[in-house]
């Protein structure tokens, strides 16, 4: 339906890799401190930070809209466009650090989202001015012009997070898959000791690592964004043994998927193992309907 069908057309815009080129970089030099990118992207969350803070202007912005159209409560409304302003900076940090690491498509369509967003703040920065100078309608319209802009905006950043998938799980997708119950992943034998391998059960490829007789394994695609973790580097983080994405460097522990780093902020799906007369059988927790035995 348009005018949404055509929001599709930001991920193909390429003259938006040349800004995305120049961008990039200083984002990274800004986020070089990993404890810092990890609050950022909202690994201590446990969820992407970004759509948590954005509740803020969002609702104040709204609210202002409301408000400016009943003339008792118009200072109320110039007071909300200012917490909007003031809310809006963290919420652009966080998302300025999800954006630098997503793919080139997904870029395009984010920076599209930011640069509306900092035209709306102008809007009603230059709103805030008017109505400071005693030109409140002029005030009133610039800020309806911003909302307006802040809106559409949004309206990217929703296609961003729903159509293009940045910021949902993507090992979700692979875990619901999974054959129920236990499933034979084969001799514990051919698994090499201390490098990670590939494995599967029925189609979901699973990040395998074993330990002598202990088996960790894990969803292979990466939550954040499909990254094969069986490719990626082990490390110990906190005395414990982790495995690092090779895409965007995040980091799990293998015994429990947990995030120790981001840019994921979703645990890897974790599953069951045990092994019976020499062959390893393995279940997702949550999708075992089969016997429990």
């Amino acid at each position: 339906m348009w005018p949404f069908n055509q929001i599709s057309r930001l991920e193909n815009a390429t003259p938006l890799d040349t800004v995305a080129a120049k961008v990039k970089p200083l984002v990274e030099k800004a986020m070089a401190s990993r404890r810092v990118s990890d609050i950022l992207h909202g690994v201590w969350l446990g969820h992407p930070l970004h759509p948590v803070l954005v509740q803020v202007p969002v609702g104040a912005w709204t609210s202002a809209a409301i408000l400016d159209a009943v003339p008792r409560a118009r200072p109320a409304a110039t007071l909300l466009i200012g917490v909007g302003m003031a809310a809006s900076i963290p919420a652009a940090a966080t998302g300025v650090a999800d954006w630098s690491q997503q793919d080139t498509q997904q870029q395009r369509t984010g920076l599209a989202h930011a640069m509306g967003n900092t035209t709306a703040l102008g809007l009603y920065g230059a709103s805030l001015v008017a109505r400071g100078r005693g030109r409140p309608a002029l005030g009133r319209l610039l800020s309806y012009a911003g909302f307006a802009l802040a809106s559409a905006a949004a309206t990217v950043g929703g296609h961003l997070a729903y159509r293009q998938a940045a910021g949902p799980s993507h090992a979700v997708a692979h875990a619901e898959i999974a054959p129920p119950g236990w499933t034979d992943l084969g001799p514990l034998a051919d698994l090499p000791d201390g490098r990670p391998t590939r494995g599967s059960i029925g189609e979901v490829a699973l990040f395998v690592l074993r330990r002598g007789h202990q088996v960790h394994v894990l969803v292979d695609r990466c939550s954040h964004a499909s990254g094969p973790l069986h490719e990626g580097v082990l490390v110990t983080e906190g005395g414990r043994e982790c495995i690092v994405c090779p895409w965007h460097g995040s980091v799990f522990r293998v015994d429990d998927g947990k995030v120790v780093h981001g840019p994921a902020t979703a645990a890897q799906p974790a599953l069951q193992v045990r092994t019976h007369d020499g062959r390893v059988n393995v279940r997702l927790p949550g999708l075992s309907m089969g016997n429990d035995d």
